[in-house]
């Protein structure tokens, strides 16, 4: 089997065989692609595209992406939010976050100013025009809400929902 791309493409299923003396694993091929359905990484982050295309195309009409529009609302909802707080509640790292926030605040969105003097901390704010852009994001954010609700039903896009936002407190 061949990915067309740097070699063999190989795919395990989950019986493996650990060598803890020699530290290593040995795994048996899947017998098939289709085996790719049993890999939880997979089904999520195909889940994800799509959502993440449903809602990119209600967002494209407003100018904000679905993390910026995520971005806003927190730091409307804080009011005030430091860099590290906003990585943290968003669960992107420090550098992801930085590149969404940039042109936020390019266009007047969101400021950021020191927590006080001679201080590294930066603190995050929406501006009037900030506020005004998420009012107008809400709009498409509802209508990607009403789409997706629409598509999967209320009561399973609320249980996934509640699901997917236990995942994360798990490791905690």
């Amino acid at each position: 089997m061949n990915s067309g791309l740097h070699g063999p493409l190989f795919l395990f299923s989950a019986a493996a065989r650990i060598d803890t003396v020699h530290m290593h694993i040995y795994i048996r091929p899947m017998s098939g692609l289709s085996e790719i359905n049993l890999c939880n990484c997979f089904a999520i982050r195909q889940a994800a595209r799509f959502v993440s295309q449903l809602y990119e195309r209600h967002f494209g009409g407003v100018g904000v992406t679905s993390s910026q529009f995520s971005i806003l609302v927190h730091v409307h909802t804080a009011g005030t939010v430091g860099m590290l707080e906003l990585a943290e509640a968003m669960m992107m790292d420090r550098t992801t976050l930085v590149r969404a926030i940039q042109p936020l605040q390019r266009d007047g969105y969101l400021v950021s100013q020191p927590e006080g003097k001679g201080s590294r901390k930066l603190l995050l704010t929406l501006t009037p025009r900030g506020r005004a852009k998420l009012s107008e994001a809400a709009i498409a954010w509802q209508a990607a809400q009403d789409e997706y609700t629409n598509l999967v039903g209320a009561e399973r896009a609320n249980v996934l929902r509640e699901t997917l936002l236990s995942i994360p407190a798990l490791a905690a």
